[in-house]
């Protein structure tokens, strides 16, 4: 499946996860934004579809590249596994999208891992 603006292609193996592209982000930032913008049921499903297949994922992203020759299509699944991430303490933990008791506090990341 071809790239658009709002499905990302996948590795074959991953492909039904792509009705997830729009978690398919490529800056922290941009991954928190879209936590704080859905709702606990919109990141109950991601969580529920990608968690079980993330080992596959990093078998997939460790065990067939370098990370210097990772193509396109895996880079977008490790930015899905970043969003994955993004979302686990909402959902294990805090039950809520936005950290509690931090007010209106917020952290910028400076720099991120090059991927």
């Amino acid at each position: 499946m071809a790239s658009t603006d709002s499905t990302k292609a996948l590795p074959a193996e991953f492909a039904d996860l792509e009705r997830f592209g729009d978690w398919i982000l490529a800056t922290e930032p941009e991954r928190y934004a879209k936590r704080l913008a859905s709702t606990m049921e919109q990141m109950q499903e991601l969580y529920d579809a990608v968690f079980p297949r993330m080992q596959p994922a990093l078998d997939f992203i460790d065990g067939k590249y370098e990370w210097h020759d990772l193509p396109e299509e895996g880079r977008h699944l490790f930015h899905l596994l970043q969003s994955l991430v993004m979302v686990s303490f909402p959902i294990e933990v805090w039950k809520q999208a936005r950290v509690p008791d931090s007010g209106a506090a917020y952290l910028d990341v400076v720099r991120e891992p090059v991927v």
